[in-house]
């Protein structure tokens, strides 16, 4: 059953997702489906997200729901587990991770305040698993968090032509901006080479840190 499907046949606790974030969820999340994995929600409101989650996800997945208030620890069941702090604590929210260990998947449906989302994410973003997701919704308010993006993407092209080349650059790889949600796909990629093929004969060809240059005989690429 569709993620789409699953929330409009939903009858448990109270949630609201915008639309257009069902297509995008799908396609950054479905590899999770029936696999064990950590998801981290920031924001639990009515906490009928978390048990969304938890049916599109299936029986293997553990959920952690994140939230200010004290009343949302009312919402624990069966894999479904509250904890209450604030989203922007490095304090709190390292407890979470002791407790839970690294998440695969976190969502920021928090207090959609761009310093809160950006504490958060400089927190949580280097503790998700190496092949993890990362997603941040409702950034269609102050722009703080979008002048934040346009920083993390130059760190992304950052081993190109003398770029700033960060931790980001090195774990991250794919940046998906949608309408008022982005999410961050990590990754390893050790060898960014671009090898030329074809049937003429030629030199290699290799693109590699933002130049483009001919192998010597015998020369592998090394990895950047």
């Amino acid at each position: 059953m569709s993620l789409w499907s699953i929330f409009l046949t939903h009858n448990g606790r109270n949630a609201m997702k915008w639309k257009q974030y069902f297509p995008a969820y799908e396609r950054h999340l479905s590899r999770y489906v029936n696999r064990p994995a950590l998801l981290i929600e920031i924001g639990i409101a009515g906490g009928g997200s978390l048990q969304i989650w938890k049916k599109y996800l299936g029986p293997l997945v553990r959920i952690v729901g994140i939230d200010i208030i004290e009343g949302c620890k009312k919402c624990e069941e069966d894999q479904i587990f509250a904890r209450i702090g604030d989203q922007a604590d490095e304090g709190f929210l390292a407890s979470v991770i002791q407790e839970f260990g690294s998440p695969d998947i976190v969502i920021d449906d928090g207090s959609h305040r761009p310093e809160h989302q950006i504490a958060s994410f400089n927190f949580l973003y280097p503790r998700v698993a190496r092949d993890g997701v990362y997603a941040v919704e409702d950034v269609h308010g102050p722009t703080e968090f979008i002048a934040y993006n346009k920083t993390l993407i130059n760190q992304l092209f950052g081993r190109y032509h003398g770029g700033e080349r960060t931790a980001f650059t090195d774990t991250t790889l794919s940046m998906h901006f949608y309408d008022s949600l982005i999410i961050f796909e990590k990754g390893l990629l050790p060898n960014r080479v671009a090898p030329q093929t074809g049937a003429q004969p030629g030199p290699a060809i290799v693109h590699q840190d933002g130049i483009l240059r001919a192998l010597e005989p015998g020369e592998v690429p090394r990895q950047s």
